[in-house]
């Protein structure tokens, strides 16, 4: 089977695309464009990023409740973007749990501390964690942990195929991080306005109810995944049982916004049909 609908990327106005779809056994359904480019992530590095944090909590190396970052906030806080630091520098704009901030400076903080659990720097913690044992060859986490990763669609297929039939985690420890952390917060998501409530899991946005919203119209309530101001994104809708990667290599933008959802709904409609 390929997916004709990947084709759409064709029509958006950008240098260079890719794109691919795959189901929870690793089974790609469908490509379109360069799928070994490396692509600059931006925020699509924080769920990578995310997976390997989760790897030290199982490995006793952290715990998610413990302290981390601004007094009275924890990993799972950090996680979650409700520890109250400001979205990219190292200050203190709310109470941890009160709001939904979005924070680069948050995914920093959390690199420094497991890096400082495990004595090891967290690009190589990433990379030992979860790029190797996936064969993701192809990707980066050299610098920061919130915005600098640098990979591939064939290698994020592979993190797709993970995040929804995991190994490299007990599946529980994955369901925790799609379930929505402090329920009810609200908060504006980049690109997309205030949202109320604006649903959080471990270091994957989820989608809900949230409208405006950078996946499609017809995607279910349970997706969860990130985009990033590259021009890039990742969702897994669980209702579709697949998951989709798009890199390309222009910022994101009102192109991005027009461009997105309407894609998205094309491939799932292919994938219902």
């Amino acid at each position: 089977m390929s997916l004709q609908s990947l084709a759409l990327i064709e029509n958006w106005p950008v240098p260079t695309a890719a794109a691919a779809v795959v189901r929870a056994d690793g089974t790609v359904l469908g490509t379109h464009g360069p799928v070994g480019h490396r692509f600059p992530l931006a925020s699509v590095t924080k769920p990578l990023a995310a997976y390997a944090v989760l790897v030290a909590y199982e490995e006793g190396a952290v715990e998610l409740d413990e302290p981390a970052g601004p007094p009275g906030s924890t990993v799972r806080h950090l996680l979650a973007h409700t520890s109250g630091l400001a979205f990219d520098e190292h200050r203190v704009t709310s109470a941890p749990g009160e709001r939904r901030l979005y924070s680069n400076a948050g995914f920093e903080v959390l690199g420094d501390h497991v890096a400082k659990a495990t004595d090891i720097s967290f690009f190589e913690y990433a990379r030992q964690a979860v790029m190797e044992p996936l064969g993701m060859d192809s990707t980066s986490l050299d610098g920061s942990p919130a915005k600098d990763g640098v990979s591939t669609v064939a290698d994020l297929v592979r993190f797709a195929a993970e995040v929804q039939a995991p190994r490299l985690l007990d599946p529980r420890t994955v369901a925790e991080a799609m379930t929505v952390q402090y329920p009810g917060t609200k908060g504006v998501l980049p690109g997309y306005g205030h949202q109320n409530p604006n649903d959080w899991g471990l270091g994957f946005e989820i989608r809900g109810a949230k409208s405006p919203h950078w996946t499609g119209r017809s995607s279910s309530p349970r997706t969860f995944g990130h985009f990033g101001q590259s021009g890039t994104f990742l969702w897994v809708d669980p209702d579709a049982g697949a998951a989709c990667v798009a890199l390309t290599d222009r910022a994101f933008g009102p192109w991005a916004i027009e461009a997105w959802t309407p894609f998205t709904d094309a491939v799932l409609a292919e994938l219902r049909g």
